[in-house]
């Protein structure tokens, strides 16, 4: 549920954020006459978003076998994927995704269009819905349906309360710090995914085992336990990994620590120069 609820939280925020950036910007330019048209791009987005998300539910459900390991697996890789790129894209894009945003609005606006409107707000809320949707996916297959259910409408909730209050009120979120504190959680919460998408492929037998058990901890705490279960669908917790299990968290923090030390690297040359 507290995976859930993370994901939810950010993503909705995204939305909210991006809502209130478009309708800001129509009321600065005076363009009150398209704001149906974005709320008509917004619904239709939330609606297949939930599609997607009811559809790839049903057709994980459906599975049984090596089939249902495959799926779960290459859902769970896919999630991570998707989501570290996220994290790194908001890292990049937070100072300029406000201005980049109302630059669109403003040559929408122009134009006059109000079906370029709509595929504005559209398409810029279906992407963070679809997003969720294969995230809330992934982690259902960890957390369970209902527990991942409750935490996502928590988070949605909470994300449109603090939207709210950030454009009705004088209150500031600094968001880099927001985004900075979720994405570190979020980051875990991937490698977890990475690790448990490599045990249904081992499952699978996709991807060999090498060694079945690295080691067995489960009697120290075992996974099928309270907090076991807690940390399985928050961190991917195995109480007896396997080798490639254990090999692909691993290089999943090696990856993600490259990154952000080629991300950081130019400046601290162009410092010493």
């Amino acid at each position: 549920m507290i995976a859930s609820y993370l994901l939810s939280l950010r993503e909705g925020l995204e939305m909210a954020l991006i809502i209130g950036i478009v309708l800001g910007m129509l009321g600065k330019l005076s363009r009150r006459d398209l704001l149906p048209n974005v709320w008509f791009g917004v619904i239709s987005a939330v609606i297949v978003s939930l599609v997607i998300a009811i559809m790839l539910q049903f057709f994980g459900a459906s599975l049984e076998g090596v089939a249902e390991q495959l799926f779960e697996g290459l859902t769970m890789l896919l999630a991570a994927g998707i989501l570290t790129w996220m994290i790194f894209w908001m890292r990049r894009q937070s100072r300029t995704i406000k201005s980049d945003l109302e630059e669109d609005v403003r040559q929408v606006s122009k134009s006059g269009s109000r079906n370029a409107i709509f595929l504005l707000a559209f398409l810029a809320v279906v992407r963070e819905g679809t997003e969720l949707a294969l995230f809330l996916t992934a982690t259902s297959l960890t957390a369970g349906v209902q527990g991942t259910l409750i935490g996502a409408i928590l988070g949605i909730v909470t994300a449109m309360a603090l939207g709210w209050v950030l454009f009705a009120s004088t209150i500031r979120l600094d968001l880099k710090k927001f985004f900075q504190f979720t994405g570190f959680f979020l980051i875990l919460f991937a490698a977890g995914l990475v690790a448990h998408g490599v045990h249904e492929l081992n499952e699978a037998n996709v991807i060999p085992a090498v060694i079945e058990h690295v080691w067995d901890i489960n009697w120290l705490l075992n996974d099928s336990s309270f907090v076991g279960l807690i940390l399985k669908s928050l961190f991917g917790y195995n109480g007896n990994p396997s080798l490639t299990e254990v090999l692909a968290y691993v290089s999943y923090f090696a990856m993600i620590a490259l990154s952000l030390w080629l991300n950081r690297s130019p400046q601290i040359v162009k410092q010493e120069v």
